[in-house]
């Protein structure tokens, strides 16, 4: 028998869901879980296939690590929001490394990647969602790399903390020059002399942990 919390949820997320057996809808209930992750904790890597992750409440957050150990993020998942890419043996296509890290204390769902697979090879629907899915986050990919080949650092510092104000509705942005750094695939010292720079132009105030937008016009006026 089911959870009736799990099909509820599967229902709600995936279209195919009315169009498979019971008996794969009742499969892959049986090999869904929930799970609470603390705030820093590595929830997917390069080595395994954690499965299809649902996000609750929180946020997560998907990289990509040189062989140096730096790291970019690509993008930030938020309550509401599917991962695919951690379902690697779902997607055998996609072929490059991501690993997932859990920005704030999170409730997630997960559903078994090879559960999810085996139903999969069953119904092209579902192989064709999975891959929707996947897809759809690659524009967000490639804003990422577009910024970083083809935008001055000034520009991806103020599209950034404007975008960071805009998603928290604050105008303080909680994150050190490590964070921020990281985040936007750069070195903390560039991050730091950037701010300085904004800084003394008083679009904004920093401290240790946060920084405060002071000029909101001109920050905006950076981004264009």
């Amino acid at each position: 028998m089911s959870n009736p919390m799990f099909e509820s949820v599967c229902k709600e997320i995936f279209p195919f869901w009315d169009k498979i057996s019971e008996s794969d809808r009742e499969y892959i209930c049986q090999n869904s879980h929930d799970a609470l992750y603390p705030k820093g904790k590595n929830i997917h890597d390069s080595s395994e296939c954690s499965g299809v992750i649902l996000v609750r409440s929180g946020s997560l957050r998907l990289y990509m690590m040189s062989d140096e150990g730096k790291d970019i993020t690509l993008y930030r998942l938020y309550r509401g929001d599917l991962c695919m890419l951690s379902a690697s043996c779902v997607l055998e296509s996609i072929t490059f490394d991501v690993f997932v890290d859990v920005e704030e204390d999170s409730q997630c769902y997960i559903i078994s990647g090879p559960a999810f697979a085996a139903v999969s090879k069953r119904n092209p629907d579902i192989r064709i969602f999975a891959l929707e899915t996947a897809v759809s986050r690659f524009s967000d990919v490639m804003w990422v790399m577009q910024q970083i080949l083809f935008m001055s650092m000034d520009k991806r510092l103020a599209i950034f903390l404007s975008d960071e104000s805009t998603r928290t509705g604050s105008d303080v942005i909680t994150m050190t020059h490590g964070q921020i750094a990281r985040y936007m695939g750069s070195a903390r010292e560039v991050v730091s002399r950037m701010l300085k720079y904004f800084a003394n132009e008083g679009i904004v105030e920093v401290s240790r942990k946060d920084i405060k937008i002071l000029d909101k016009k001109r920050l905006r006026a950076l981004a264009l």
